[in-house]
């Protein structure tokens, strides 16, 4: 045995053993049905395999996926396919970055310090709001921290969510106010796909939407607020943090918690994760936000130099007064969506913006024109679009055929909507090409 091979069986039998205790018996508390069926095994080499070979294997299995460097892809759904330069990959890899874990020694982590910083500076620019922590884990927990950190605030336990919302967000959101015993009241969207009914009583520690929403939709942010403020909640937007180019920044509609999933922002889509999220408040919140805050100072030659400012976590203060027992940070993420921000540099992610939303438009356009499709939603999209598929059309089966030309169709929803997502990558030439396969495959049918 080395130090850095993993134990074979019989290894592990002995060790246990050694402490009486029956490898056999180590799972009796689960229950038959729900253990491995086969675990001896058997099918498992004696003898180890040479380097070239494991990654032989390994090589012909990763083939087994499907890739959106081979397909032409329009998934969206809070994942997006945008372009992420070669320089992100080769800065987050130097070892400022890499080899510091998460800077619990501020001493030895000057490089994720400085990164997360520079993070903080870049969301609070975006979003318009006064401070922002150290990156959250996605957008999902983010909006459930909003929550969570708006009934501390308001010292209320009750939550309205819009069900434009993603369903993934909503589920976070309903699964962290169950144990904290917080009520969730999730809204209905209109015709147009926005949230315009709003609770006019109080007792709500927040109203929660999402813009763009799950649908693409752009939502009115300053209707939010007004209604909010006017019970007496906060209100709390989960925002794209591209659209921010175009749109109006939710700070300065009087927005008081801004989260959301910064995926977008170069990282790659990696079948669904990691991603990270991120959280921006009022200054007037900034003690009741969860994670942590890095703060920049000099030290004692005068040299400028990061630390961590406010720790608000079970790991840092009593359990009883953490906000919150996230635990740490994305902050290989973070480093990554702060380093492709500085290489896109303002007009660049306007220009992605610009890009995204137009693409989308001439690709909605261009569907609807087929006469298969009528729109979901008349309002106004960012990126993502919704379609409801008219006559028999089986949007499952579309998906399906689009696999075998190489496609990756959009989300469907409902069976008879589908959620479909345009990047800056996609060019004119794929896009009619798409229209015009999903016109044949329909015909087909």
């Amino acid at each position: 045995m080395t130090a850095y091979l993993p134990m074979g069986r019989e290894e592990r039998r002995e060790m246990l053993a050694s402490v009486g205790v029956d490898l056999d018996h180590l799972f009796d508390s689960i229950q038959e049905s729900q253990r491995l069926k086969n675990t001896d095994f058997s099918g498992l080499q004696k003898e180890g395999v040479s380097e070239f070979e494991v990654v032989e294997r390994l090589t012909a299995l990763a083939n087994l996926n499907k890739r959106t460097d081979d397909y032409d892809s329009y998934l969206g759904a809070g994942f997006y396919d945008h372009y992420q330069p070669a320089a992100v990959k080769h800065l987050i890899s130097r070892t400022e970055y890499l080899t510091a874990y998460t800077p619990y020694q501020a001493e030895i982590s000057q490089g994720t310090l400085q990164a997360i910083f520079e993070w903080q500076s870049y969301i609070s620019r975006l979003s318009g709001m006064d401070v922002s922590n150290a990156s959250m884990y996605d957008g999902a927990s983010a909006a459930a921290e909003a929550a969570l950190m708006a009934c501390r605030e308001k010292r209320l336990y009750k939550v309205f969510v819009s069900a434009g919302m993603h369903p993934e967000y909503i589920e976070t959101i309903e699964t962290y106010c169950h144990a904290a015993g917080v009520e969730v009241e999730v809204g209905a969207l209109n015709e147009a796909g926005q949230t315009v009914e709003f609770p006019a009583e109080k007792g709500y520690a927040a109203f929660m939407v999402q813009s763009p929403n799950f649908y693409g939709v752009v939502e009115d942010l300053s209707l939010v607020v007004e209604k909010a403020h006017a019970t007496g909640a906060l209100a709390a937007a989960s925002c794209d943090l591209i659209s921010l180019a175009l749109l109006q920044r939710p700070g300065d509609l009087g927005v008081d918690i801004v989260t959301g999933e910064a995926q977008a922002l170069g990282i790659p889509m990696s079948f669904g994760g990691p991603g990270v999220g991120y959280m921006a408040v009022t200054q007037k919140l900034l003690r009741k936000m969860p994670g942590r805050i890095a703060g920049e100072t000099v030290d004692r030659d005068g040299k400028t130099s990061y630390v961590l400012t406010i720790q608000a976590r079970e790991q840092h203060i009593r359990r009883e007064r953490a906000t919150s027992n996230i635990c740490t940070a994305q902050a290989l993420m973070a480093t990554s969506a702060t380093i492709w921000l500085a290489l896109m540099g303002s007009s660049g992610i306007r220009d992605v913006a610009e890009q995204s939303a137009a693409k989308a438009l001439y690709l909605q356009e261009k569907l609807l024109a087929t006469g298969l499709f009528e729109n979901t939603y008349d309002s106004p999209v960012f990126r993502e679009f919704a379609l409801t598929a008219k006559g028999d059309l089986d949007l499952n089966k579309l998906n399906q055929d689009l696999l075998a030309e190489k496609i990756f169709g959009g989300l469907v929803v409902d069976d008879n909507r589908w959620l479909l997502a345009v990047t800056e990558k996609k060019s004119k030439q794929a896009m009619d090409k798409f229209v015009e396969t999903v016109v044949r495959l329909a015909k087909a049918q």
